[in-house]
C-alpha cells in the first residue's frame, strides 16, 4: 500500500488547488460586477448633514442714544440657549455689566428701555443666580467691557428656552449700567438700562 501514498497526495493537492482557483475566480468576478461607489454621494466628515437643526434668534443692540452698538445671537441647543454678545469699541463703559432676558420685545423708548418689561419668568424675591429662592429664568452671568468699551461675551443658560423668550409679545436682551450681585432684589443692584436688543 505504501507505493500508492505519493500519487494520492498529489491528487489531493491538485483537487485543493482547483477548488482554491475556482473560489478566487468567483471572488474576482463579484468584484468586477460590483458597481463603483459614487464618492460624491458620501457626506463630508463634519459636514452640515451631521448637524442637528437648531433654532436661532438675533438682534441689534441699541445704546443709550438709540444707535446700534453691537449684536446678540441666541442659539437653542438640546439643553438650553447659547448666547453670544458682540459690542463695538465705545459701546459700553469699561467694567462689569448685568445682562438679562426681558419679557417684551420693545426697545422703542430710547434711553430708558423700560418698554421691554421685567425679566423673563419674573418671580417676586426670586432674582439672582446666587439666590436660594431663585434664579429667575431671565438671569444671566455678568459680561465684561474692555478698556475700549468693546465686548466679546459668550454664555450658556439652561433656565429658559427660545420659545419662552420669543412668545407673543417677543423678547429683549437688556444690559445695565452696573454689575449684578446675583442676590439683591429686584435686579441685583445693577442700575439703569443702557442697552437693548429685540431678538427675533
Amino acid at each position: 500500500m505504501r507505493k500508492f501514498s505519493i500519487p494520492l497526495a498529489v491528487c489531493a493537492t491538485a483537487v485543493l488547488f482547483a477548488c482554491s482557483q475556482q473560489a478566487s475566480d468567483a471572488q474576482d468576478q463579484e468584484t468586477a460586477e460590483a458597481p463603483a461607489q459614487d464618492e460624491a454621494a458620501l457626506p463630508e466628515p463634519g459636514g452640515s448633514e451631521s448637524l442637528p437643526s437648531m433654532m436661532r434668534a438675533t438682534g441689534d443692540l441699541l445704546g443709550g442714544d438709540g444707535n446700534t452698538i453691537g449684536s446678540v445671537n441666541l442659539i437653542e441647543g438640546p439643553n438650553g440657549i447659547l448666547m453670544e454678545v458682540s459690542i463695538d469699541a465705545g459701546g459700553l463703559t469699561p467694567g462689569w455689566h448685568a445682562i438679562h432676558m426681558h419679557q417684551t420685545g420693545d426697545c422703542s423708548d430710547t434711553g430708558s428701555y423700560t418698554a421691554s418689561g421685567g425679566h423673563v419668568g419674573k418671580v417676586d424675591g426670586g432674582h439672582g443666580l446666587l439666590n436660594p429662592a431663585g434664579p429667575e429664568p431671565g438671569d444671566l452671568p455678568n459680561l465684561y467691557a474692555f478698556e475700549d468699551g468693546s465686548v466679546h461675551f459668550e454664555t450658556f443658560t439652561d433656565l429658559v428656552s427660545l420659545s419662552d423668550v420669543m412668545d407673543e409679545d417677543g423678547g429683549a436682551i437688556i444690559i445695565h449700567e452696573g454689575r449684578d450681585d446675583h442676590l439683591s432684589q429686584p435686579i441685583g443692584g445693577a442700575g439703569g438700562r443702557v442697552a437693548c436688543a429685540v431678538v427675533n
